[in-house]
């Protein structure tokens, strides 16, 4: 695990196969397709199904997700003051046109929107509040991808761009190719994705006809500002 740290924090993300079994990973399948989809948080398309607030949404999922080997990785690899604070479930159907081009994640969730220096822009998705927050903020963040499914180049794993997180905020237009070494992000089901949200990140089209299924959850281990609370705070302990 100590090993795993340092990859993280030199390359932006590493990969931990066998997290989840088979029937663990069935089990969360099954609370996922016994929910009520009509809620907001449930967005539907062609070639994207997605669930906001995944874990404030299907709560049952919460205890599988935190097993054994879940909880070492993250009090090991992370600490144990490490809480969540966002989920969110994306199934990319099998024959999806979905692409998301090059770029990192510089907003985080949170309950309200607050006049704060140094918090902004502001956006407003499904009644969540976003907002770029310090970039202590953004460093302090660990993400976490579930795989559910075996995840290839051909079926939309991330294309990543190793140590590109300790550029800071930079815009993917000024992306030097020339000079620049991507990496396609391959891991079995049951395995686990961690990045850093500043790591510049892609996701190809499907063209292998196989679905890929993934959860999201983003850690952090820092309070914010007075009158500004986390939208999905959740606790270990």
């Amino acid at each position: 695990m100590n090993q795993h740290n340092q990859t993280l924090e030199a390359n932006g993300f590493d990969i931990i196969n066998g997290v989840y079994d088979q029937p663990t990973i069935s089990s969360i399948l099954r609370a996922i397709h016994q929910a009520d989809t009509s809620r907001p948080t449930f967005r539907r398309s062609t070639d994207l199904f997605a669930i906001r607030r995944f874990l404030h949404e299907i709560p049952a999922v919460l205890p599988l997700l935190l097993n054994d080997n879940m909880r070492e990785l993250i009090t090991t690899i992370m600490g144990r003051e490490y809480f969540i604070v966002k989920s969110i479930f994306f199934d990319k159907p099998a024959g999806s046109n979905w692409y998301v081009s090059y770029h990192q994640d510089l907003t985080i969730s949170v309950d309200s929107k607050q006049d704060i220096p140094g918090f902004g822009p502001w956006t407003v998705k499904t009644n969540q509040f976003a907002v770029q927050p310090p970039l202590a903020y953004l460093q302090n963040i660990v993400t976490l991808r579930i795989h559910l499914d075996v995840t290839t180049t051909e079926n939309g794993a991330l294309r990543v761009i190793p140590r590109s997180h300790k550029k800071e905020i930079f815009r993917p237009e000024n992306i030097d190719w020339a000079n620049t070494t991507e990496t396609s992000c391959e891991v079995p089901a049951g395995g686990v994705m961690l990045m850093k949200p500043l790591l510049l990140h892609s996701s190809g089209r499907t063209t292998n006809e196989q679905q890929r299924r993934v959860i999201h959850i983003e850690l952090a281990s820092m309070e914010l500002p007075p009158a500004l609370n986390w939208a999905e705070k959740i606790a270990f302990q």
